[in-house]
Formats: C-alpha cells, sequence, structure tokens
C-alpha cells in the first residue's frame, strides 16, 4: 500500500483526545486509509502525519469528513540507512 506524508497546520494550539482520535480512525477505516503516526511541532500547530492510502484523494477525502487541514500531501517511499550498508 502506498505511503503518504501529510503536513497540516492548524489555527490553534492542538489537543487530541481519545474520543478525537478514535472518530478519526473510524473516518480513516470509512475511506481506506490508515494513520501510522505523527510528529507534532513544539508550538502544538503543526503536524507531520505518515499514512497509507490508495491514493491521495482518499487522504483528502477522510480530512475533509474529519474537518482536519491536509495543506500538503505527498507519496513517499521508506530508505533507511541500514539499506546502505
Amino acid at each position: 500500500m502506498p505511503r503518504f506524508l501529510i503536513e497540516r497546520n492548524f489555527a490553534e494550539r492542538l489537543e487530541v483526545s481519545k474520543e478525537d482520535a478514535q472518530t478519526v480512525t473510524r473516518i480513516n477505516n470509512e475511506e481506506g486509509v490508515k494513520w501510522l503516526f505523527s510528529f507534532l511541532s513544539p508550538d502544538k500547530r503543526k503536524t507531520y502525519c505518515l499514512y497509507e492510502a490508495p491514493n491521495a484523494d482518499a487522504i483528502r477525502a477522510a480530512a475533509r469528513k474529519a474537518n482536519l487541514p491536509a495543506d500538503v500531501v505527498i507519496e513517499v517511499e521508506e530508505i533507511r540507512p541500514e539499506m546502505f550498508a
């Protein structure tokens, strides 16, 4: 399954509850996307999220349904230092 990096910019500090995360997961499941993990900026106004999805449109659809920004969505491939050892 392709992987995508999503940059999200929030107007205010992001606060996420367990219920919020469960809602996002439910919506993602409906769209066929899987949230793998995210990085949160120190000011809590930006996230970088790694997702698996069939395509970028599925990620954008899930973001719209969850009322989340998806400012940048790019397909990425994984590389690791040990791959070159």
